[in-house]
């Protein structure tokens, strides 16, 4: 096994030699700017990763790294104009630093792209990363479009929340590990017990950064906190508090998520105090631990050294406690 930093770095000159830039400069540019803007490098990190733990060459698995890398700024890079967003890892998002016909068109290229890396592959590895990869890709899709109808809602309950963020962010983090599995020709079972492990990863990932989107500090986050408030997106911190607050308290906190005031800081202050007196705070944070143990319970499923679980279990655990 190699440390974080090393899959880190070989990754990153993976990126480099393969992502090249080439003319028309306003289509390459904005990728290429996405993908150099840093980002924690997770999804990609955890194939070469899980190559490395099913014994094969992790650097086999690099083009399929690249490949969730590559899908995963396509989708922050269409999401970011969805939202309006402003920032993106602290710098102006896409669309923000170009223009909106731009951030649509280079992520357009960006999601062929990701398809492309995996024709490095043998066709029997070609085709079930590309299955796989078609499948996450259409469930990250149904999990934005249930985010975005959730705006409108008036009520969404916790189970359609999680379903959502199973699709919008777990499925890939699950699929990252999975393919590292398929690369190192490990067992259908063995790649689905870490797609399994991955998932409920991916769960308490998105828990942790809803979390942070309210409870962040500006200065590490790399987003607008408060973001999620000013959007009026239903998280597990909204309807956790939901269901703890009276009729009346109900009606208030339904308004301040009815509106777009041009200066947000009341509203966002005013949610973040509900969260808190509700216990919603608490809540979420119990249901991240929750999530990243049925994710440890998932390893032991698997027939790999007790030192290799180890890793995995200590990399959950600095994920869960992360501030970015």
């Amino acid at each position: 096994m190699q440390t974080l930093d090393h899959y880190r770095e070989v990754f990153l000159g993976h990126l480099k030699s393969r992502i090249n830039a080439t003319e028309p400069k306003n289509l390459y540019e904005p990728m290429h700017y996405i993908l150099g803007i840093g980002g924690k490098r997770l999804r990609p990190l955890l194939t070469l990763m899980t190559a490395d733990i099913f014994g094969n060459r992790y650097e086999d698995a690099l083009d399929a790294a690249l490949a969730v890398e590559v899908f995963h700024n396509f989708s922050l890079v269409h999401d970011d104009i969805m939202d309006d967003a402003p920032l993106r890892r602290g710098r102006q998002t896409v669309h923000e630093k170009w223009d909106l016909n731009t951030g649509i068109l280079s992520g357009d290229a960006m999601l062929i792209i990701a398809y492309q890396l995996f024709e490095y592959y043998e066709p029997a590895k070609f085709q079930k990363l590309a299955k796989l990869f078609s499948k996450t890709a259409i469930e990250v899709c149904e999990g934005q479009q249930y985010d975005v109808d959730f705006e409108t809602r008036d009520t969404v309950s916790l189970d359609e929340y999680l379903k959502m963020i199973t699709y919008k962010t777990a499925v890939l983090v699950a699929a990252a590990m999975k393919m590292g599995a398929i690369v190192a020709d490990a067992s259908c079972d063995e790649a689905d017990a870490i797609y399994d492990f991955g998932l409920n990863l991916g769960i308490a990932f998105q828990l942790q950064d809803d979390y942070l989107d309210a409870f962040g500090d500006p200065a590490t986050f790399g987003k607008q906190v408060g973001g999620d408030i000013i959007e009026n997106k239903k998280t597990y911190l909204y309807l956790k508090t939901m269901a703890s607050l009276s009729a009346d308290e109900q009606v208030q906190l339904q308004h301040l998520f009815a509106i777009k005031p041009v200066d947000p800081t009341d509203k966002i202050e005013e949610v973040k105090a509900y969260f808190i007196s509700s216990g919603a705070d608490g809540a979420t944070q119990e249901a991240i631990e929750m999530y990243t143990n049925k994710a440890f319970d998932a390893l032991e499923k698997i027939n790999i050294s007790e030192d290799k679980k180890s890793f995995l279990r200590a990399f959950g655990n600095t994920l869960m406690k992360r501030t970015v």
